[in-house]
């Protein structure tokens, strides 16, 4: 049988055990009783003890003639006390005395108490049996309280004390000799036995600070076992003397009454323990086998009809909230604490304040489950939200964070992801590509066909533009001075944007300079005689020189005076420059 088996058993068998203790027996059904008026009983008061010197001698349970037994010991103590004062009482005069309805405890002429018939009954013996427990009771504490007082233990308490006194400076002074030379000891071991803790060429932990934990320890030990021996001393030194007896027995009682009380406690707990183990060893297994379902719905082991494989995380995700919630519902009342009227205020105080702040972060995550289930973007996406162009690189239910184009990172609120307007560049471009578009104005003197060849050809020369499906242009205006063509190119590597639109626009100047093709963009018109081409010196042939001004003559026109029919009327020049 293996270990987990037998863990198994043992806290099944624990959950059972609790169950039968805690559950309650089965009450025999209720019979109706007549129905006639029952007598008001008096409630009995508790017993009340007669102390000396802080010792319960005995108790008084019973009330004699409408005298209570706090009333009747509180007597009794303080007679005691009195007889006491001031001279040591002899244990021999302390006697009984038998009468027929009492007995009176007597010592030098005082009666410290008397018993009567209803106290030997609550004791159940006889009075004068009673009253012979009671004395011997008081002769024991009197012996005590003169062997306390008298010279002899006086003297002896005072010379313990001042050997403990002796024993406690020479502790302190030891210590203070071998903790300075342990404090040296250590401070020299730096660089020899205490060395620097290294992994390759990373530094985990200096010798420096190696030394400075050790010596920070050693403080400590010396700190806590000074402060143990001087508890050690005030207890010993305390309880030696009499009078101060009873404050030792205190100092003592406030340590050990909470051991005991948290020993008391985790017994009680104990039951409600084991409840908790099971209850944290199902969720575990529940979790695990949640988890291994979504990991396989996420592998595309496991198909369910409309629910897409990147869901499976975000859905265990819920799935383990909710899981643990009706756990922590159901362990709830076995917590240790959990009925207190502290624990439920600090409860409410905390809902209180999760309920007030919480509004903008529960906003957000609803508008993270939205994004999520609308599958707008995943990791690693190229998108557009709002004025942000980045890569997505991570996306939990409160915030997005996308690295943009210039390697910075923004953090985005889901609630304003989900209200802006998003663009992914990567959601298809793996199976059809992105489409790159740009546009250049030519002016109407450039033959439209030629204007597409060589856009094409540019979009071809360029990286990451793809073949097939074989770019395409698209004359999308026919303008006052130019023709308004798009360029429409195929890519599938969306987070090269930047790059793939800075290669096609180079590519485009060089192949219509190349082809002798004037870019009109956007408004360029002007008269080209005796004007120089916009075409840059590169891509001009060696022998180009800039048109004349032609001079021509318009037949019909009159001549100035003396000058024939055909000569020359006037001259038109090219050279007004540009208008626009």
């Amino acid at each position: 049988m293996t270990w987990r088996k037998t863990f198994i058993i043992a806290l099944l068998l624990g959950l059972v055990s609790t169950t039968a203790i805690a559950a309650p027996p089965k009450e025999a059904p209720e019979v109706p009783a007549p129905s006639v008026p029952a007598a008001k009983v008096p409630s009995k008061p508790a017993p009340a003890p007669v102390v000396l010197e802080g010792k319960t001698l005995f108790q008084i349970k019973e009330t004699v003639f409408s005298v209570t037994p706090e009333e009747r010991a509180r007597g009794i103590s303080e007679r005691l006390a009195k007889l006491l004062e001031g001279r040591a009482l002899r244990t021999d005069s302390i006697r009984v005395v038998n009468d027929e309805m009492v007995s009176l405890i007597v010592a030098e002429g005082t009666v410290l108490l008397r018993v009567f018939d209803p106290d030997a009954a609550a004791e159940g013996t006889t009075r004068q049996a009673l009253a012979e427990r009671h004395a011997e009771a008081i002769r024991a504490a009197v012996k005590a309280y003169n062997v306390a007082y008298s010279f002899r233990s006086l003297l002896i308490g005072a010379i313990y004390a001042l050997l403990a006194t002796a024993a406690l400076l020479g502790i302190l002074l030891l210590y203070r000799k071998l903790f300075a030379g342990i404090y040296s000891k250590i401070r020299a071991w730096s660089g020899t036995r205490i060395r620097t803790i290294q992994f390759q060429s990373l530094e985990i932990l200096n010798a420096e600070r190696i030394v400075s934990l050790f010596i920070g320890m050693a403080r400590w030990f010396r700190i806590l076992t000074t402060a143990v021996f001087v508890y050690s001393y005030l207890l010993f030194v305390l309880s030696l003397f009499p009078w101060t007896h009873g404050i030792a027995t205190a100092i003592v009682g406030y340590i050990l009454d909470p051991l005991r009380g948290f020993a008391a406690a985790v017994l009680a707990f104990l039951p409600d323990l084991f409840f908790l183990i099971v209850i944290a060893f199902i969720t575990r297994y529940v979790l695990k086998l949640t988890r291994f379902f979504f990991n396989e719905v996420e592998r595309g082991r496991i198909v369910l009809p409309g629910f897409y494989a990147d869901w499976a995380g975000p859905t265990y995700k819920i799935v383990r909230f909710f899981i643990l919630a009706f756990t922590l519902t159901v362990a709830f009342p076995f917590i240790p604490g959990s009925k207190s009227e502290a624990f439920k205020g600090v409860s409410i105080f905390l809902g209180v304040l999760f309920s007030l702040g919480s509004t903008s972060t529960i906003s957000n995550v609803m508008a993270g489950l939205s994004i999520i289930y609308m599958r707008a973007f995943k990791v690693g996406d190229r998108v557009r939200i709002g004025d942000t162009v980045g890569d997505v690189i991570d996306q939990s239910l409160l915030v997005t964070h996308v690295r943009t184009i210039k390697n910075e990172d923004v953090t985005v609120p889901n609630a304003m992801v989900l209200n802006a307007h998003i663009v992914n560049y990567s959601a298809r471009a793996k199976e059809e590509g992105l489409i790159l578009h740009t546009a250049v104005t030519i002016g109407y003197d450039a033959p439209w066909r030629t204007v597409h060849e060589l856009l094409i050809e540019a979009a071809r020369k360029t990286p990451c533009i793809l073949v097939t499906p074989a770019p395409f242009v698209l004359q999308t205006a026919l303008n006052d001075f130019y023709v308004t063509y798009e360029l429409n190119a195929h890519t599938d590597e969306p987070r090269q944007m930047v790059n793939t639109y800075s290669a096609l626009h180079r590519h485009i100047q060089d192949t219509f300079n190349e082809a002798g093709v004037e870019i009109m963009s956007p408004h360029y018109a002007q008269l080209r005689d005796g004007n120089r081409t916009a075409i840059p010196d590169a891509y001009l042939p060696k022998e180009y020189v800039p048109r004349s001004i032609r001079v021509e003559t318009v037949p019909g026109d009159r001549g100035t005076p003396g000058q024939g029919d055909g000569e020359p009327a006037g001259k038109r020049s090219g050279g007004e420059g540009p208008s626009k």
